[in-house]
C-alpha cells in the first residue's frame, strides 16, 4: 500500500470534547434558572425545558417570563441608565474590557455550553462564535473609551429592548449588548427559547465583572415575551430573526418615536465565474451553506455557477458533500452537527420533499435524531419556492448563468439583500460585480467573514441598520438635548375667486416635465390679506405611481460620477441666485413674513454644501484581523419619497432634495402643504440646470392623503417626513410592507436655518453602507 493509498483510506477517529465542566455549571445552578434582573437571578418559575438537540437530553429548565417580569426588568434598566451613562465612556470601557477578559477566561465553558444547547459543532463554537463575541466586547470597550472625543454631541438612547435568535446565541448577544453598553444604554435582552443557556452564563459573568445592577437584564421565554418587550416602555428595539416577525415589529413600533434596527432573513447568492479557483470555491461553499447546519441568515444558499463549468463544479461539489461528517457536535472531527430542534428539522424536510428539482443528498451516515444531511437541489426555475424563500437549513439550490450581467440579474432576483459571495480570479470581474449586488455585505473569494470593525446588515427585506463599526454605534445614540414640538402650519384663507389677470395654475413636475394632476383638481392659495395668489394641483395615488416610475427610470443618475452630480447641484444654485429676488418676494407673499431673502440665501448655501459633499462623503477601509481589506462603501438608497417641511417652503425642499440627489438617489418630493407654489416655481430652476428627467419629481397636495400610498409603495426604498402634519405613525406602519427605511420627525421640530438643517445626518439617511471583503495573498 502506497502512502497515497494510506492517506485516501484513512478515516477520522473520534475526538470528543469533555462536557463535564459545562454540565457541572448547570448542576451548580440547580438545573433550573429564573431571569437575571437588577443584578441577580430571580427564583425559578414555571417554564420549559432546554434540550441538547443532538441527544434530546434535558439540560435545564428555564422560566417563562410574565408581563410583570418584563416590566420589572425594564424598570430596573430605567433606574440604572442615568448612572451608567454618567460614568462616561472611559468608565464604561473598563467594564466592557472586564467582560471581554472574562469571556476569554471562560471560553471553553462557553463553547461547550453553546454546542450542548445549540447543536453546532464544537469547532465552530470554539474557533468562531466565542472569539468573535470576545472581539465585540474588546472593540466596543475601545469605542466607549473614544466616545466623548469622537462622537461629540451624541448621547445614549436610554433603555434598549433586544431580541436575539437561536442560531448564534452568544455572538448575537455580543453584537447587541456590547455597542449598547458602550454608548451608555442599559438593556433588557431576550434570548431564543431554544438556546438561552449561554445568555444566562453571560449574566453570571456580569456579576463577576461587578457590572452595576440593572445595566444588563435577561428574561427568558417564547415569542410572547419578545412581544412584551416590543410593547414595553423602551427607547429602542434591536431584533435579529425572521423577516415575518421583523415586519410585525415594524408595525408594532410605528409612531412611538423609538429607534429600531432589524437584521432579518436572506437568500444570499454564491456566484462562481468560470475563471474561479474551483477547488477553493467548493471549500468556500461548504462553509457558506453547511456552516452551522445552514442555520445562518447570510448562508450562501443560492449557487449561481457559470454555464461552462457548471457540470464540473457540481461534480466536485457532490464529491465534497460525500466526505462531510455528521454526528455528535462535541466531537472535534465533526463537520455538520444537529438541527436546533425537531420542529425545525421537520420543516426543512417538508420543504425539500415538496421541491420539484433534482435532489442530491450527501452519501454519508446520518445519525438518528435531529440531524439532516447536506442537500443540493438543481433544475429549479427562478420562481420556484426554494429559489426565493429562506430554508434555514443545510439545503443548497443551484442554477446557471452565462454572462456577468445575467449573474447580477439572477443574484438580485429576490426580495432579500443581506449578503453575497463572488468567486473569480479576475479582480476586474469581482470588483465590477460586487457593487452591483443588492446586498449589505459582499465577500470576494471568501464567505462568512465577520468582524466588530466592519458593519453587518441588509437592504430590502433583510432589514435595516448595521451592527458593528462606526455605523453600528449610530443606532444606539441620538443628538443631545430635547427637540421642541413642531407647530402645525395652515395655509391662509381667502374668498377671492377667478378670473385672474394671469393664470397661475401650477402643475406637478414628473419625469422632467410639467404634468397635470391625475385627479384633475387644484386648490386655491391666498396671501395673508386673503388675496388669491394662484392654484396648485392636488396630487393623488396615480401621480405618486407616475413619479416613482420616472424616478426608477432615472437610474443612470446613481451610476453617474459624484463629480458630475456635484456640478449639477452647483448649477442649480447658480440658477437660483439669478432669480433670488423673485423667489424671495414669492416666499414673503405666501408665508406672510419678511425672511424670504434670508431663506433664498440659505437655500443657495445649502446647495453649495451638498455639492461640496457629493464627492467627499465616502467610505473607508476597516481594520479587520485578516490579510485583506474590508471596504465600507457608501451607496445610494435608490428612490426616496419625502414630505418636505411646511414652514420654510424653499429651504425645506432644498434641504431634503440636495443631500438625497448628491448621494445618487432619485426623489419624489411632496412640497410644503400650506405654501406649495414656491416649489412649483423651483422646478423651473431644475429645468434649466441639467437635472436629468426623473431625478427630482415634485408633487403638491395634502400630506396626510399622500402618506399612506408613499409609505406602502413597493418601489420606494426609503420615506422621509418633516411635515408638520402627524404622519410618523402612518409612514412607519406602511413601511412594514417591504421593510423600507423611514426617517420621520415624530412631531419634533427642526431648526432648518441652523446646523440641524444640514450635515451628516442627512447624508447617512441617504446612503447604505455596503461592506465588501477582499482577501489577498499569493
Amino acid at each position: 500500500m502506497s502512502v497515497r493509498d494510506i492517506f485516501e483510506s484513512m478515516d477520522y477517529g473520534p475526538s470528543p470534547e469533555g462536557a463535564g465542566d459545562a454540565l457541572a455549571w448547570l448542576v451548580d445552578q440547580g438545573d433550573r434558572f429564573g431571569h437575571f434582573i437588577d443584578g441577580a437571578f430571580t427564583d425559578p418559575g414555571e417554564g420549559f425545558d432546554s434540550r441538547n438537540p443532538a441527544t434530546g437530553e434535558v439540560l435545564a429548565t428555564l422560566t417563562q417570563a410574565t408581563q410583570a417580569d418584563v416590566e420589572t426588568a425594564v424598570a430596573a434598566a430605567r433606574r440604572a441608565q442615568p448612572g451608567w451613562e454618567k460614568l462616561g465612556g472611559k468608565g464604561r470601557a473598563r467594564y466592557l474590557y472586564a467582560l471581554a477578559r472574562l469571556l476569554q477566561k471562560h471560553s471553553r465553558l462557553f463553547a461547550v455550553l453553546e454546542t450542548l444547547d445549540n447543536g453546532k459543532p464544537i469547532r465552530e463554537s470554539r474557533d468562531i462564535d466565542i472569539p468573535l463575541a470576545q472581539r465585540h466586547f474588546y472593540y466596543h470597550a475601545g469605542m466607549a473609551q473614544l466616545m466623548e472625543a469622537e462622537l461629540p454631541g451624541r448621547q445614549a438612547l436610554g433603555v434598549c429592548g433586544q431580541i436575539i435568535p437561536w442560531n448564534f446565541p452568544l455572538l448575537m448577544l455580543a453584537w447587541k449588548i456590547a455597542p449598547a453598553l458602550a454608548m451608555g444604554n442599559t438593556v433588557v435582552l431576550k434570548p431564543a427559547e431554544w438556546t438561552s443557556l449561554t445568555a444566562l452564563l453571560f449574566a453570571d459573568i456580569c456579576r463577576q465583572a461587578g457590572l452595576p445592577k440593572g445595566v444588563v437584564n435577561i428574561v427568558t421565554g417564547d415569542g410572547a415575551v419578545g412581544e412584551m418587550i416590543v410593547n414595553a416602555d423602551v427607547d429602542k428595539i434591536a431584533f435579529t430573526g425572521s423577516t415575518e416577525v421583523g415586519r410585525k415589529i415594524r408595525a408594532a413600533t410605528a409612531g412611538r418615536g423609538i429607534a429600531l434596527t432589524l437584521e432579518l432573513g436572506g437568500k444570499s447568492p454564491y456566484i462562481v465565474f468560470e475563471d474561479a479557483d474551483l477547488d477553493s470555491a467548493v471549500e468556500g461553499l461548504v462553509d457558506a451553506i453547511w456552516f452551522n447546519q445552514g442555520q445562518v441568515c447570510c448562508a450562501g444558499s443560492r449557487l449561481l455557477v457559470q454555464e461552462g463549468i457548471a457540470e464540473r463544479f457540481h461534480a466536485k461539489l457532490r464529491a465534497r458533500m460525500d466526505k462531510l461528517r455528521l454526528g455528535n457536535p462535541l466531537d472535534k472531527c465533526i463537520d455538520v452537527g444537529a438541527i436546533v430542534d425537531p420542529v425545525q428539522r421537520d420543516r426543512i424536510a417538508a420543504l425539500v420533499a415538496d421541491s420539484e428539482g433534482e435532489v442530491y443528498q450527501a452519501d454519508c451516515p446520518v445519525p438518528n435524531g435531529c440531524f439532516y444531511p447536506p442537500t443540493l437541489i438543481t433544475g429549479l426555475s427562478q420562481a420556484a419556492h426554494l429559489m426565493q424563500e429562506e430554508v434555514f437549513g443545510p439545503v443548497l439550490v443551484s442554477t446557471t448563468f452565462r454572462t456577468p450581467s445575467e449573474a447580477v440579474q439572477l443574484a438580485n432576483n429576490t426580495r432579500y439583500g443581506l449578503a453575497a459571495s463572488v468567486w473569480s480570479e479576475n479582480i476586474n470581474t469581482a470588483l465590477d460585480v460586487a457593487p452591483k449586488l443588492a446586498a449589505g455585505v459582499v465577500w470576494v473569494n471568501g464567505t462568512n467573514m465577520f468582524d466588530a470593525a466592519a458593519g453587518f446588515g441588509g437592504v430590502r427585506e433583510s432589514g435595516f441598520g448595521r451592527e458593528g463599526g462606526w455605523e453600528g454605534l449610530s443606532a444606539y445614540t441620538r443628538p443631545e438635548g430635547k427637540a421642541k414640538p413642531v407647530k402645525v402650519i395652515a395655509a391662509y384663507a381667502g374668498d377671492e375667486s377667478e378670473p385672474q389677470p394671469v393664470d397661475r395654475t401650477a402643475k406637478l413636475y414628473i419625469g422632467g416635465k410639467q404634468t397635470r394632476p391625475d385627479s384633475g383638481y387644484a386648490r386655491n392659495f391666498y396671501d395673508k390679506k386673503g388675496k388669491l395668489i394662484g392654484q396648485a394641483p392636488i396630487g393623488s395615488r396615480k401621480d405618486i405611481r407616475n413619479a416613482v416610475e420616472a424616478a426608477r427610470g432615472a437610474s443612470g443618475w446613481t451610476s453617474a460620477t459624484a463629480h458630475l452630480r456635484a456640478q449639477v447641484i452647483y448649477y442649480i444654485a447658480e440658477n437660483l441666485v439669478a432669480r433670488e429676488a423673485e423667489f424671495a418676494a414669492q416666499i414673503d407673499r405666501m408665508t406672510g413674513g419678511r425672511t424670504g431673502t434670508k431663506e433664498v440665501e440659505a437655500s443657495v448655501d445649502r446647495l453649495f454644501t451638498y455639492a461640496a459633499w457629493a464627492d467627499k462623503f465616502d467610505g473607508d477601509v476597516r481594520s479587520v484581523p485578516m490579510r485583506g481589506v474590508a471596504l465600507a462603501m457608501r451607496e445610494a438608497c435608490g428612490v426616496i419619497g419625502a414630505f418636505c417641511p411646511d414652514d420654510l417652503p424653499l429651504l425645506g425642499l432644498v434641504s431634503v432634495m440636495a443631500p438625497a440627489i448628491a448621494m445618487g438617489n432619485r426623489v419624489v418630493l411632496v412640497a410644503s402643504e400650506p405654501f406649495p407654489l414656491v416649489a412649483t416655481d423651483f422646478y423651473q430652476v431644475l429645468e434649466t440646470s441639467d437635472v436629468p428627467g426623473g431625478v427630482v419629481n415634485i408633487l403638491t397636495g395634502c400630506h396626510a392623503d399622500l402618506a399612506p400610498t408613499m409609505a406602502a409603495h413597493a418601489d420606494i426604498e426609503a420615506v422621509w417626513s418633516f411635515s408638520s402634519s402627524d404622519l410618523s405613525s402612518e409612514i412607519e406602519r406602511g413601511a412594514a410592507g417591504n421593510l423600507k427605511r423611514s426617517w420621520v420627525n415624530h412631531g419634533a421640530a427642526r431648526d432648518w436655518m441652523g446646523a440641524e438643517g444640514e450635515g451628516r445626518a442627512f447624508l447617512e439617511a441617504a446612503t447604505e453602507v455596503k461592506t465588501v471583503w477582499v482577501p489577498y495573498g499569493a
